[in-house]
């Protein structure tokens, strides 16, 4: 029932295709109309929340398919493939794009942390993944209906902010909160070297510089930084690079910019990388990917 009240909030907000603010930073609301295969994309920390229809992310072949039964939650910076293969005119895909902002929701996974009585990490040293697929349960789905019920101004200014708190409150407390709350709380070590590593793409960047910056040893830190991101931190590097660069090419900007403005130095040496990520040159790839730029951040 909550589910319907939410997909008629949203459906009733929608005219066209695209992206359109809430209102409460951080919160858009989306819709395609049309199959959108998978491609490069860099997914942002944030909860992807499906009403209708499904939506696909690939991270090192592992297909994730998400839908009005599973919510997506990505908690670092993550280079995918992603799409919407399935959408159509009789059957558009609707969806709530909501940001995880670092500050509160650092605030709220120490509080846990520290509260008496506090769900606490997992003994295992295992680093939970930065992508988890999680069920909607009952306090996900109450803070987002008050979430998006919120319309007029002054309210998305009085209440926004506590609504978007209680929603982030439900995603820690739910099926994401272990990925969720060890990428924002104590133990974050992957995410934040992760975070530097998005910040300095054009930068060389060594494994030893980022085991260093979080004061691990290099192979505690390769362990724990492929059990999260499914990825060797030389492998996530080149994925980010590539599929910013993708993603820049795509909306317009030249080759050898892009390949500059991620890091690299020789087009050539790019060119090649790239054709064998992606199966396409550089300029093969701007002509067929024109349809995917607009949706490249969902």
């Amino acid at each position: 029932m909550i589910k319907q009240q939410i997909k008629h909030l949203v459906a009733n907000r929608l005219t066209d295709d695209g992206m359109v603010e809430s209102g409460v930073e951080g919160v858009s609301l989306f819709r395609v109309t049309h199959g959108i295969p998978c491609a490069p994309a860099v997914y942002e920390p944030a909860v992807i929340v499906i009403l209708n229809g499904r939506k696909e992310a690939i991270l090192e072949g592992k297909r994730y398919h998400y839908d009005n039964r599973h919510y997506l939650c990505c908690t670092v910076s993550m280079p995918v493939e992603a799409g919407t293969p399935e959408a159509s005119p009789e059957s558009p895909l609707l969806g709530v794009y909501i940001s995880l902002n670092t500050k509160v929701m650092t605030e709220l996974a120490i509080a846990m942390e520290s509260a008496s009585g506090a769900i606490k990490l997992p003994k295992s040293t295992a680093q939970p993944q930065g992508l988890a697929l999680a069920n909607w349960d009952e306090a996900f789905s109450d803070a987002l209906l008050r979430l998006l019920q919120l319309d007029s101004p002054m309210d998305i200014a009085i209440l926004g902010e506590s609504r978007l708190r209680e929603l982030y409150y439900a995603v820690l407390k739910g099926d994401a909160g272990v990925s969720a709350r060890r990428a924002f709380g104590i133990g974050n070590e992957i995410a934040r070297s992760i975070d530097y590593l998005s910040e300095n793409l054009d930068k060389n960047i060594t494994i030893d510089e980022l085991a260093s910056l979080v004061g691990m040893s290099r192979a505690v830190f390769h362990r724990k930084f492929k059990q999260a991101t499914r990825m060797s931190p030389i492998q996530f590097m080149k994925s980010m690079r590539l599929n910013n660069a993708a993603m820049k090419i795509a909306a317009g900007m030249n080759v050898s910019e892009a390949a500059m403005s991620v890091g690299y130095v020789s087009s050539s040496q790019f060119s090649r990388e790239f054709k064998r990520m992606y199966g396409q040159s550089p300029k093969q790839w701007r002509h067929g990917e024109e349809l995917f730029e607009h949706m490249h951040s969902l």
